[in-house]
């Protein structure tokens, strides 16, 4: 409990110390000593430490009476993607589906005021996806958001949307039925306490949040100063893939994807060009069944690059991973997690893994 008061205060802080927050948890510091530092530094602007601390541990009793579960950067339950970007929420407050954060996610994003064009682009890709089992994230919008939103769920798919207020304030009002049908199966998210109203200055920072857990972002109509291209670059950044659905070019509506495309990014006509993009098999199955991966007869691990960088009882970050086998950690993801439900890996917390079992 202790941790995760701290946690949350950290939180609670200006949005430029999640960076130092994150160099210095990466390396060991304990979060309570970082709070403190980071407290001193901003002492002119900041609140008392104990107050701070008061208000996070009045927000946690909140979430624990309205079933919110808080995930601080160090439980195993945080998604590991998230660990790899440069500013990850020090806490994600969560409604729903704790795994399904941590599960191979595509984000799809877009115009609030889209067409009926790319409402039925966006339903049909993530339904399109869904089916195959990837989960589909975005951030509950008006548009495109929606719309990819009901597309996972009409397919019987999982979904996880990540809002830019707390969990328990849903906006746009109107999408709080769609919300309750996104935590039945899937995540509500947000990094804000609960309680938080939506402010136009949380939206850009959740952006990173919705290509933080995804392996690819996906842009359908967006307009020179749509707010998904801010979520296209935060993606870029992460090491993510870009990639964006061509409009009409008359409308006007959709030059920002147009630029996106011009700039290198894989155009998009159908969910096969997504899974192609992302090293996956097009044509398979829909599943969700992850658990196949290189074992023997005997149930022996056959010889894997990713899992002969691990040792027994020593966890290891993405970062050190990524240098041992190769892998950029947009790809090495995927390959933990088929190694983690076959039993031959576990988290570790803070984003590292380990092995389990024989040595290499």
């Amino acid at each position: 409990m202790t941790d995760l008061v701290e946690f949350v205060s950290l939180s609670l802080l200006s949005p430029w110390c999640w960076r130092v927050a994150a160099e210095w948890l990466r390396r060991g510091d304990a979060p309570g000593i970082v709070f403190q530092r980071l407290a001193r530094a901003r002492r002119q602007e900041a609140d008392d430490a104990g107050d701070v601390r008061s208000q996070a541990s009045d927000a946690i009793r909140r979430a624990d009476a309205a079933s919110i579960v808080a995930i601080p950067w160090s439980a195993t339950s945080y998604p590991p993607a998230l660990t790899t970007i440069a500013d990850p929420p020090p806490v994600l407050w969560t409604r729903g589906h704790v795994d399904a954060l941590s599960a191979a996610a595509v984000a799809i994003v877009g115009s609030r005021g889209a067409s009926p064009y790319a409402l039925a682009v966006a339903e049909q890709l993530a339904g399109d996806l869904a089916m195959r089992g990837m989960v589909i994230v975005s951030g509950l919008a008006r548009g495109v958001d929606s719309a990819a939103h009901r597309g996972a769920l009409a397919a019987g798919g999982i979904t996880v949307a990540v809002l830019g207020s707390g969990v328990d304030v849903i906006y746009p009002p109107e999408h709080a039925s769609l919300a309750a049908a996104i935590d039945a199966t899937g995540a509500v998210v947000s990094e804000l306490m609960p309680g938080t109203r939506p402010h136009p200055r949380f939206f850009p920072l959740r952006n990173r949040i919705i290509s933080g857990l995804s392996r690819a972002v996906v842009v359908i109509e967006a307009g020179e100063k749509s707010g998904s291209l801010i979520t296209a670059r935060c993606a870029l950044d992460q090491g993510r893939d870009v990639l964006a659905v061509p409009g009409n070019i008359l409308s006007g509506r959709n030059r920002g994807a147009h630029a996106l495309l011009r700039d290198g990014a894989k155009i998009v006509e159908s969910a096969d060009d997504i899974l192609e993009e992302l090293g996956m098999v097009a044509s398979a199955p829909a599943s969700h069944d992850r658990t196949a991966g290189r074992v023997d007869g005997t149930g022996a691990a056959a010889a894997d690059p990713v899992l002969d960088c691990l040792e027994p009882g020593e966890p290891s970050n993405l970062d050190e991973i990524s240098e041992r086998s190769g892998l950029q950690p947009p790809r090495l993801l995927p390959r933990l997690f088929e190694l983690e439900l076959q039993g031959l890996v576990r988290r570790a917390g803070g984003g590292r893994f380990v092995r389990i079992g024989r040595t290499c």
